[in-house]
């Protein structure tokens, strides 16, 4: 998107600080190695802006606070599109990505349009779509062959998540040059 002059934004909700298997590392340690790995990802990938909202991974509810700083972001970012999480995932689906779609949907729809939800969070704006990106049912496919490469190396820019790049770099050839969404009409 960004090689065609779109503008995007990355809104990270959570600081990834439990995802891991060594218990060696502490919380903070991990959440900035995640921050830093998001940022290299977002400068492969021509994104300007990566906000952190820095809750902690793994306990995400569906609140009116955490819908509040969504309107926030989709006000100050002001998006045509907004991908998210399909918030009807299947049933191996982490809970934070669960709650993160449902909440950016609402948030989108149709609080971030109304001018008398969360006023002192920016102007209004209407979002015209959403993409929702691990979802079982997609009914848009994006083919992305020509910028495969940049997606893989973004991708193993998360050296924390990535055990054998080569491995990855094999099966997201293979399987990857094709984004399936659930695409949503929000006007």
């Amino acid at each position: 998107m960004t090689r065609h002059g779109v503008d995007v934004d990355f809104v990270i909700t959570t600081s990834g600080d439990k995802g891991t298997h060594d218990a060696r590392l502490s919380r903070d340690e991990l959440a900035n190695m995640r921050e830093t790995e998001q940022e290299a990802a977002a400068y492969v990938l021509g994104v300007k802006r990566v906000r952190f909202l820095r809750h902690p991974d793994a306990e995400l509810v569906d609140s009116l606070d955490l819908r509040r700083e969504f309107v926030r972001e989709i006000r100050a970012s002001k998006p045509d599109v907004l991908l998210t999480f399909d918030p009807f995932g299947g049933y191996r689906y982490h809970p934070d990505h669960r709650i993160v779609g449902r909440v950016a949907m609402d948030a989108a729809w149709p609080c971030a349009r109304d001018p008398l939800t969360y006023p002192e969070e920016g102007r209004p704006h209407e979002t015209a779509e959403a993409w929702c990106f691990a979802g079982e049912r997609p009914n848009l496919e994006v083919d992305v062959r020509d910028i495969i490469e940049e997606k893989i190396e973004a991708r193993l820019a998360h050296t924390s998540q990535t055990r054998y790049p080569p491995a990855l770099r094999k099966r997201w050839r293979e399987t990857a040059a094709v984004e399936k969404f659930h695409q949503v009409d929000l006007r």
